[in-house]
């Protein structure tokens, strides 16, 4: 059965929600190792959270990007991650759910965080028909994931090496076992509505 367009697929249970990012080891490691952020760790700049592992491979070449070598998965409060979304605006201008340009620069400049939908992408990073949500966190948001929302964070990149080394070999089936179990999300259509048409 086709997906739809846009869905939230991800790693989730009752209480969290799990999110993927990639640092450089001086930030990924610490964090791991601490379970929440470092001090080092920029809160009052944007930061880009992705509920689609494959979708952060596609973004870090699979852990292999300077600055992007060491790839977390961070458990974070559905509470929290509900509410980004609540206070998010979508990060281009979409004719028809917004009133004018104008209207959504306004919205964009005020939210906390930001939606893009980008294509989901395969094993082999190659883009699909249907879209994977990307988060962008700023001011309080950016503050509230740091400090509130995070749950646990994971040192992934083992992981990550394991199922790339698969889909090398051409073992697809080996490296989708290995793959996070994301399915729906079970958000509230009113959460989504104002972020796509």
């Amino acid at each position: 059965m086709a997906q739809p367009k846009y869905q939230i697929r991800a790693l989730h249970t009752n209480s969290t929600i799990t999110v993927y990012q990639a640092y450089a080891p001086d930030i990924g490691l610490p964090a791991a190792q601490e379970k929440r952020f470092p001090a080092v760790w920029q809160r009052d700049r944007m930061t880009w959270i992705k509920p689609s592992f494959l979708w952060m491979m596609y973004r870090s070449g699979w852990g292999t990007k300077e600055g992007q070598e060491t790839v977390l998965a961070v458990e974070i409060s559905r509470e929290g991650f509900e509410w980004a979304l609540e206070h998010a605006c979508l990060s281009h201008y979409e004719h028809g759910l917004h009133a004018d340009r104008a209207t959504w620069k306004r919205q964009l400049k005020r939210a906390p965080a930001r939606v893009q939908w980008d294509p989901e992408r395969d094993l082999h990073l190659q883009p699909l028909a249907h879209r994977s949500l990307q988060l962008g966190l700023a001011g309080e948001a950016a503050h509230f994931y740091a400090d509130k929302w995070t749950v646990s964070i994971t040192d992934i990149t083992s992981l990550t090496h394991k199922i790339h080394a698969h889909v090398q070999d051409g073992d697809l089936d080996a490296a989708r076992q290995l793959l996070p179990r994301e399915r729906p999300y079970p958000a509230n259509e009113g959460v989504l509505a104002h972020l796509h048409q």
